[in-house]
C-alpha cells in the first residue's frame, strides 16, 4: 500500500534540509505533505519522491510520526517534539528508558564506569538510551548489550550510513539484539554541528531521566543534560577527581543542582523505580523460556513457549509460574510479556 503521507514528508524533509520551523508549519496545515511538495519552488524538488522513499524501503527505514501509536510515548511530550522520527531496528513506545551521555574522550575509568552502570541498569530491563559516539556512548550501548538488554542509538545523520564509521559493527549489534537506530533526519544527511544539538533533545526526551559521566565544561554530553532538565526529566552526574578536565562539566552541574550518583541503586531509588529482581539467578531452561518471552514480536501463549523451548509441560508450566511470582513477566491478553 502507498504511504503518501510517508513519501511526501521525506521528500520534503530532503528537499527543505529537515528545516524543523517550516516541517511544523507542513504538518500543522490542511492537507498536508504532499501538497506543500507540489508548492515547492521548483529549484528544490530536484529527486522523485517515490524514488527516495523507495530507498529508505531497501535500508529497511521506517518512518514514524509522532501522531501514530509506535512513536516513543515520552518523547512526544517535549518541546520542539520531532514531527517525525527515522526508525532501523525495533522500538518500545513504552520503554522505561534511562539515558547514558558523556565525552567522546573519555578516561578507562570513565568507560569503565559507563559499561559496568549500564550493564546494571539494562539486567532490570531498563532501556539504555545513548548516542552512539566513541566514549561514554559506545561503553554505554555496550554494557546493555553485555547484559544482554535493549539500548537504542539516536544518530545525528541520515541512517544510510553509521557515524562515526567506526561503530558500524556496534550499530549492527545493537540490531542483532532486538535494539534501534534512529534519527530525525532522511538518508543522505550530513553529520553537521547544529545537528548533534537537534539530536541530543531526542536522547534525553525519550528518557525519564539523564546519566551523566565524564562531561568538561564544553562537552556536547552538558547540552544533553541541559536538555533534560528543560524536558522536567531528572539528570544524574558521577562525580569524579576534583581537578580533571574530564569532571569540569560535570561538577558544575552538581553544585547547580544536579543529584549526585554513585551506582545504579541509588539511581533506581532516586526515581522510585520498582525495580524486577536481576535474571542472574535464573538457571538455563529458566533463560531459555524468558528470551522466548523477550524476543518474540507479540507476547507469546503457552503451547507456543512449550513448541520453541522443547521442555516439557509441567517443566515450562513451573519455569512460567516461577517468572510470574519473580514478577519478571506478566500475563498478557493472549500469552505472556516481559513485566511492565
Amino acid at each position: 500500500m502507498v504511504d503518501n503521507k510517508k513519501i511526501f514528508y521525506n521528500a520534503l524533509a530532503k528537499a527543505l534540509n529537515s528545516n524543523y520551523e517550516k516541517l511544523v508549519v507542513i504538518y500543522d496545515a490542511e492537507n498536508g505533505f504532499e501538497k506543500a511538495w507540489h508548492n515547492l519552488p521548483a529549484e528544490l524538488k530536484t529527486f522523485d519522491p517515490k524514488n527516495e522513499f523507495e530507498k529508505l524501503e531497501k535500508e529497511k527505514v521506517d518512518i514514524i510520526f509522532r501522531d501514530d501509536p509506535r512513536f516513543p510515548s515520552l518523547l512526544k511530550e517535549i518541546p520542539l517534539a520531532p514531527i517525525a522520527i527515522y526508525v532501523k531496528g525495533k522500538i518500545d513506545p513504552e520503554a522505561v528508558s534511562l539515558s547514558i551521555v558523556g565525552t567522546r574522550k573519555a578516561t578507562p575509568d570513565g568507560e569503565e564506569i559507563a559499561y559496568e552502570l549500564a550493564q546494571s541498569i539494562a539486567r532490570k530491563n531498563i532501556q539504555i538510551t545513548s548516542g552512539l559516539a566513541m566514549g561514554i556512548d559506545s561503553a554505554s550501548h555496550k554494557g546493555a548489550l553485555k547484559a544482554k538488554g535493549k539500548t537504542v542509538a539516536v544518530l545525528a545523520r541520515g541512517l544510510d550510513e553509521i557515524y562515526p564509521k567506526i561503530n558500524e559493527g556496534l550499530a549492527k549489534e545493537i540490531l542483532e539484539n532486538n535494539g534501534a537506530i534512529i534519527s530525525e533526519y532522511p538518508l543522505g544527511s550530513e553529520p553537521m554541528p547544529h545537528r548533534f544539538l537537534e539530536r541530543n533533545r531526542i536522547i534525553s526526551g525519550m528518557s525519564i531521566a539523564t546519566i551523566l559521566i565524564e562531561a568538561p565544561e564544553k562537552s556536547g554530553a552538558i547540552s544533553t543534560a541541559r536538555f533534560s532538565t528543560e524536558q522536567n526529566r531528572e539528570l544524574f552526574v558521577i562525580p569524579g577527581p576534583a581537578n580533571h578536565r574530564n569532571y569540569g562539566g560535570s561538577h558544575k552541574l552538581i553544585r547547580e543542582g544536579a543529584r549526585l550518583a554513585t551506582s545504579a541503586e541509588e539511581i533506581f531509588a532516586d526515581l522510585g523505580l520498582n525495580i524486577a529482581p536481576t535474571n542472574d539467578a535464573l538457571n538455563q531452561e529458566e533463560m531459555i523460556i524468558l528470551e522466548i518471552i523477550k524476543g518474540s514480536k507479540k507476547s507469546p501463549g503457552f503451547d507456543e513457549i512449550v513448541e520453541i523451548s522443547n521442555l516439557e509441560f509441567s517443566k515450562a508450566n513451573a519455569i512460567i509460574g516461577k517468572l510470574l511470582t519473580l514478577d519478571i513477566i506478566e500475563e498478557a491478553p493472549n500469552g505472556y510479556q516481559l513485566k511492565k
